[in-house]
């Protein structure tokens, strides 16, 4: 049995005690969180909604595509861990709304650049800015849950989707049709996310204030991960590379998937892509509540490997098909996340930012990797190979099969001595 870490220090399990003390959910401050994820999220998937008009202006190929994704996806997943780490022992309140001004400046450059590395430096700062509110994020909805972890993550969540879905539409309506310069005009969606991420910070200040007050929010953390523990995590970061590379595939590839097989417009691939991330939203939001009720390794079998079937027929579906099967796949697969996050936070309590940053880290990172690798695969072979390769990597949520039951992990760590 490890011994303890000798630092006292505020911890994030103290804080969830004491929000469940309280006795209900901080809807006011989870919808506020969701609606800030929202229009971090509608700023993120505005870059790669707009690949076709970078493509067409710089003259890019498939691999420069992907490493515009690969760029934004470094910084966020290299900086969130650290992130997360540093704030589980120094919260800082007010980092949301800074995350959200780098954000502003990714877009502000992204407007008004003139080749490609400015693009990618854009990218890089955007990338910058959600390595900060990820984390912090995902404690504030921690904190605000009222012991419903899967409910307010998936709150937290389902803004993010939601804002990944407008994403592509603004695009379509905006960005296509007045050109790059337009993209300033968003500039206003990260002023106002400023506004109101410092509104969650002062909540977030004040709460952190009163719990610090009472001589009980102090603790002593907990040592080393089990040999159990730690193969959980690993297995649960592997399904994290299932679910983000195949969803690299279609985030970033669809549009071009749908030019090349069904001849469709630009505009009219955006649209298809905007109704492929809203059925990931509203998947979002059904997964942690489901989670809360059922358990969440329930959850992850259904959303990782249930949707395996609809991923090997999609390369084979005509235009109709394609557009029912991406919707199915979209709510199934997108239900995971929320589970994942939260059953790999109860079993490392007191580190939610920590978990935090490296899930979602892991998460951009895939999503990074998989734009480059994918795209490389795209030049040598045809976007069609690559859809058809992705339909398989679901088949990994056979692995959900050796995650240990979370109860009997929970019973058998070690207790925190006061």
């Amino acid at each position: 049995m490890s011994s303890p870490v000798t630092e006292t220090h505020l911890t994030q399990s103290e804080t969830e005690s004491d929000v469940q003390r309280a006795g209900s959910t901080v809807l006011a401050v989870l919808f506020a969180i969701s609606f800030s994820h929202l229009l971090n999220d509608t700023i993120q998937s505005l870059i790669p909604a707009i690949y076709p008009l970078l493509k067409t202006s710089f003259g890019l190929s498939f691999v420069q595509v992907g490493l515009i994704t690969l760029a934004f996806q470094l910084t966020a997943s290299i900086l969130q861990p650290f992130v997360g780490l540093y704030t589980d022992r120094h919260p800082k309140p007010y980092s949301l709304a800074c995350g959200m001004a780098l954000t502003l400046g990714g877009l502000v450059l992204l407007s008004q650049a003139t080749h490609y590395a400015m693009v990618l430096a854009a990218a890089g700062l955007v990338g910058m800015g959600s390595s900060v509110f990820h984390p912090e994020s995902s404690r504030v909805a921690h904190l605000a849950s009222g012991g419903r972890h899967g409910f307010a993550q998936s709150i937290f969540q389902v803004g993010g989707n939601a804002g990944s879905s407008l994403g592509p539409l603004l695009a379509a309506l905006i960005v296509v049709r007045q050109g790059q310069g337009s993209v300033l005009w968003f500039a206003l969606v990260a002023l106002l996310g400023i506004a109101v991420l410092s509104w969650v910070g002062r909540w977030y200040r004040n709460h952190l204030a009163d719990i610090r007050a009472r001589p009980e929010s102090l603790t002593r953390v907990s040592g080393p991960l089990s040999r159990r523990v730690r193969f959980a995590l690993v297995i649960l970061g592997i399904l994290i590379f299932s679910k983000y590379f195949y969803l690299a595939s279609l985030t970033n590839y669809y549009t071009f998937y749908l030019i090349h097989k069904f001849h469709l417009s630009v505009q009219s691939a955006q649209l298809h892509l905007f109704l492929f991330l809203f059925a990931v939203a509203l998947g979002t939001i059904l997964g942690g509540p489901i989670g809360d009720r059922y358990g969440r390794k329930l959850v992850i079998w259904f959303s990782i490997l249930g949707v395996a079937p609809f991923t090997i027929a999609l390369p084979y579906a005509n235009l109709l098909w394609t557009g029912i099967l991406t919707v199915i796949i979209g709510i199934i697969l997108a239900s995971a996340f929320s589970a994942i996050l939260v059953y790999a936070q109860e079993l490392v309590p007191g580190k939610v930012g920590l978990i935090a940053g490296l899930f979602f880290g892991l998460a951009f990172g895939m999503a990074g990797i998989g734009s480059a690798v994918l795209g490389e695969l795209a030049d040598r072979t045809s976007i069609r190979f690559v859809f058809e390769i992705c339909s398989f990597l679901p088949l990994l949520g056979l692995l959900t099969a050796f995650l240990p039951n979370l109860e009997p992990v929970l019973k058998a760590r070690p207790p925190r001595r006061e």
